[in-house]
């Protein structure tokens, strides 16, 4: 199927319950081909506005639903998405590269999303507590925040979306939604079956645009917006935070990850190399979980790191939308330049490369693993993004969570063993939102996704995740 021809491929951006077109354009680029897909609006700070308004004035009709209400339409999206796989996973792949096989993953994984606060929706419960005056009577219920603003990344360009969208419209919330530039047409595509599904207007808006830094300072300084949700780099977390700050707006912060993945010496090698390239190789590494530092103990080194590399190296790098194909392009030329610029810097300071280690034609690069990585390598500090496994030596447990404790950053990480008492041990010391044992996927819909330290505040999936966009009213009733 040509671009053209995909029955959700839409150029116009999405406020009101209106398709806009813009004076001005920008183009989406394959970047398997980096041929343009599509000329998309290219709005700025006053569709924004406009947007932010709809969103305020479709607020009190939307909080007015019953959650039953809410969830009807919710699940109606939830269906819509899962009729127009095809579609939606073609798109995908065609925006961001990743192999369609991911593209149908992420489908799956993002509808759950709406499925579940669907649900949840209906359990935004409150709390009766006993009263110390016996005149009083004391209730908590749970309301909507109001209008959210959600800013998402070009790497998950559905999953990203589901996840803030969904428990928010779930609350009662309307919101006003900015997908990242490169991605925007999957994002489109959502609001076109949403609009399907019956939400009404001004209660999902779509803007796109490539201001990105104007869009998100005037979604997290507007008086009218009381929520932001936001995944992206923590450079940039840390300025849509200090914005929010002077309205006192809450906010959720998906940011930058350094996650650490250890093999220790009790590890079932065999499980820690599938694990390790679920957490490692998925969307070519461009995930803010990605495997970016692994320790491996001395013992099973050799074992592991060349168990990897023959695993990495039959690994089909190429189109997405080939079904044979495992690993993808880079986003773009930047992400390209920052993967050769860390291998390279790895290599300088005396890493080998056990496989791949050379960038391919056009934006791709070859799967990699480089062992004996110093510790004063880029590698070792800064998220890669890239499909590059760069491999530590440590001797003791100790050893192995300082070195992967070592960094600002606490997202994900990762760690096999099969000492059930080392399991509870590691898991408690590790500082991060989110730890895999055992495994390396550690995303569901049921489950808090989420950081500490500077990958973030908040959580996201889950019961908690419904709580982000909810405030806790008290109710005092009094006596005669």
């Amino acid at each position: 199927m040509r671009p053209e021809e995909n029955k959700l491929l839409t150029e116009q951006a999405y406020i009101n319950g209106k398709w806009k077109s813009g004076s001005k354009s920008f183009s989406v680029i394959n970047p398997a081909t980096e041929k343009v897909i599509a000329e998309v609006a290219d709005f700025g700070v006053k569709e924004v506005t406009q947007a932010i308004k709809a969103a305020d004035t479709a607020l009190p009709h939307w909080q007015k639903k019953t959650a039953y209400e809410r969830s009807d339409i919710l699940t109606k999206w939830y269906f819509l998405i899962h009729k127009n796989q095809d579609a939606l996973t073609e798109l995908m792949t065609l925006e961001c590269g990743k192999p369609i096989q991911e593209s149908i993953g992420e489908l799956s994984y993002g509808a759950s999303f709406i499925l579940w606060y669907a649900e949840e929706g209906k359990r935004a419960y409150g709390d009766t507590i006993p009263s110390p005056n016996p005149s009083n009577r004391i209730v908590t219920i749970r309301q909507g925040i109001g209008v959210v603003a959600a800013i998402t990344p070009w790497n998950f360009p559905l999953a990203m979306i589901t996840r803030k969208v969904a428990p928010a419209l779930a609350a009662g919330c309307t919101v006003v939604l900015r997908p990242a530039s490169q991605t925007p047409l999957t994002a489109l595509a959502l609001a076109k079956l949403g609009e399907e599904a019956g939400f009404p207007a001004g209660v999902l808006n779509v803007v796109t645009g490539k201001d990105s830094a104007g869009m998100g300072e005037e979604l997290s300084t507007n008086q009218l917006i009381r929520k932001v949700s936001f995944t992206g780099s923590t450079a940039v977390g840390r300025t849509l935070m200090e914005y929010a700050a002077a309205s006192i707006k809450k906010i959720s912060l998906e940011l930058g990850g350094n996650a650490p993945f250890i093999v220790f010496d009790d590890a079932n090698v065999d499980a820690a190399v599938k694990g390790a390239i679920a957490a490692k190789y998925r969307n070519s590494g461009q995930t803010c979980v990605a495997a970016n530092r692994f320790f491996v103990q001395d013992g099973i080194f050799k074992e592991f790191s060349t168990k990897l590399a023959k695993a990495v190296k039959d690994l089909k790098t190429g189109n997405g939308l080939k079904k044979e194909v495992q690993v993808g392009p880079l986003i773009n030329k930047s992400g390209l330049e920052k993967v050769i610029e860390h291998v390279n810097d790895a290599v300088e300071k005396g890493a080998k490369v056990l496989t791949g280690g050379k960038p391919m034609k056009g934006l791709f690069y070859e799967p990699t693993v480089l062992i004996d990585v110093s510790p004063e390598a880029k590698l070792a500090s800064e998220e890669t993004f890239g499909p590059v496994s760069s491999l530590f030596r440590f001797k003791t447990e100790e050893e192995a969570i300082d070195m992967a404790n070592h960094t600002e950053f606490g997202l994900a990480a990762y760690f096999y063993s099969q000492d059930i008492h080392r399991c509870w041990r590691v898991a408690e010391k590790i500082e991060s939102g989110m730890v895999g044992i055992n495994s390396g996927m550690v995303s569901t819909a049921c489950a808090p996704f989420g950081g500490v330290k500077q990958s973030g505040i908040g959580r996201e999936g889950s019961k908690y995740g419904l709580e982000e966009f909810m405030e806790i009213k008290y109710l005092c009733f009094g006596g005669n």
